[in-house]
């Protein structure tokens, strides 16, 4: 295991004013920064309890938590990738030690040339932590200075994305940490099925779905988040669930492919379907990173 340099343990100052910055930490596959701005509006502005049940990088979460005009009570963020949702913990609850343990890492990762990083890249990926302070700062390194940014493992879920060659990765951001750490304070963290996340729900509260995308065609199936899978049972079961909080009186609002079938679910029902653009990104091929439509479900 890597080792850690002495370090003075740093002092987290929060104020007030950095609430309305809070931002992903991590990137993930699906990300929604680029569309925040067609999904915030057609979401209340008042509601008792926001439910997310795959957070993932958590762009929708931070900017609603951040923005002053919208009121939200209390939230629950749930996803089923274990390891992102203890990083979130700590982010939350552990913040200096993280910052104390990360620290010495990056240092070591940045200073060397581009054969070392790639050494150290590879040392770390294959390396196993035996602590959930090493599993979050293992997740964040990762992120940072793998290919694109993913999060991808393999059927015996292990992480197997190559190192990125970035020239200046910012592996330890502490202000951005810090805004999270902040935002999510009092936020209630959950690794479950996505069922699991939202059985509380009542009439008042608003739940947003961004489940891993049907995809539109066989090379474009993207969802190892995690060792299991996302297929069109649990799609169905999807929508199942989103017709029970409807007919209870509780607002939703999904995000999902514009496949043909995904469509056919939900149109000509209770539901409004609307297409927007937005720029494909964790395709290996650059060239391949088009603009496509993303459906929103409300």
């Amino acid at each position: 295991m890597y080792k850690m340099a002495n370090r003075k343990k740093s002092s987290i100052i929060i104020t007030d004013e950095i609430t309305h910055s809070a931002r992903p930490f991590v990137k993930w596959a699906g990300g929604k920064t680029q569309l925040l701005n067609a999904l915030l509006e057609k979401i209340p502005h008042s509601m008792n309890t926001y439910y997310e049940p795959f957070v993932g990088g958590g762009a929708v979460f931070f900017s609603l938590i951040s923005n002053p005009e919208f009121k939200v009570k209390k939230a629950v963020l749930n996803d089923f990738n274990c390891e992102l949702i203890e990083t979130y913990r700590i982010v939350r609850d552990e913040l200096d030690t993280l910052i104390e343990y990360l620290s010495p890492i990056a240092t070591q990762y940045l200073a060397g040339n581009p054969e070392q990083r790639k050494e150290f890249f590879y040392e770390i990926r294959a390396d196993i932590p035996s602590t959930n302070i090493e599993k979050a700062a293992r997740l964040l390194f990762l992120n940072k200075t793998c290919f694109n940014g993913l999060y991808r493992v393999n059927q015996k879920g292990e992480f197997n994305v190559p190192h990125g060659r970035y020239k200046n990765p910012k592996i330890l951001d502490v202000e951005l940490l810090t805004l999270a750490s902040h935002a999510l304070q009092d936020i209630e963290l959950i690794c479950g099925d996505f069922e699991d996340s939202y059985k509380k729900a009542k009439n008042g509260d608003f739940v947003y779905f961004d489940p891993p995308f049907f995809p539109l065609s066989s090379t474009s199936n993207f969802t190892s988040y995690t060792k299991g899978s996302f297929g069109k049972e649990e799609h169905l079961r999807l929508k199942w669930s989103i017709d029970q909080l409807r007919d209870k009186g509780v607002s939703i609002m999904l995000s999902n492919s514009p496949h043909e079938w995904i469509v056919g679910l939900y149109e000509g029902s209770k539901y409004t379907i609307n297409r927007t653009p937005a720029r494909r990104s964790i395709n290996s091929k650059g060239e391949q990173r088009g603009v496509i439509d993303e459906l929103i479900v409300i």
